[in-house]
């Protein structure tokens, strides 16, 4: 069972002042790529497994920024970290069901 939630939201400095749009798809396809639970939201994404896995995948996502050129990347992050009964979006948002 996920003992964490992360959300995060990437905010890379572009080379040249150019759109960040196709830089934060590359941090979703990077979450994607990890095969863990996540949920798009319009300001942040939404990670669901073990904190230390997706802290990782945080770290692959501002390096993947660095290799696309951003001088810099800024990263806000939530945690949710409950290792006794562990985490969920799904029990976090029953209340929820269509996000309304």
């Amino acid at each position: 069972m996920a003992n964490a939630l992360v959300s995060i939201q990437i905010l890379p400095t572009t080379p040249g002042g150019a759109s960040v749009l196709p830089y934060v798809d590359r941090a979703i396809d990077i979450i994607k790529e990890s095969g863990v639970p996540y949920r798009v939201a319009p300001l942040e994404t939404t990670m669901e497994g073990e904190l230390g896995n997706l802290l990782a995948i945080v770290q692959r996502m501002s390096e993947a920024m660095a290799e696309m050129g951003c001088p810099s990347v800024i990263s806000q992050v939530k945690i949710y970290y409950n290792p006794e009964i562990g985490a969920s979006m799904g029990r976090l948002l029953e209340k929820y069901p269509d996000g309304q």
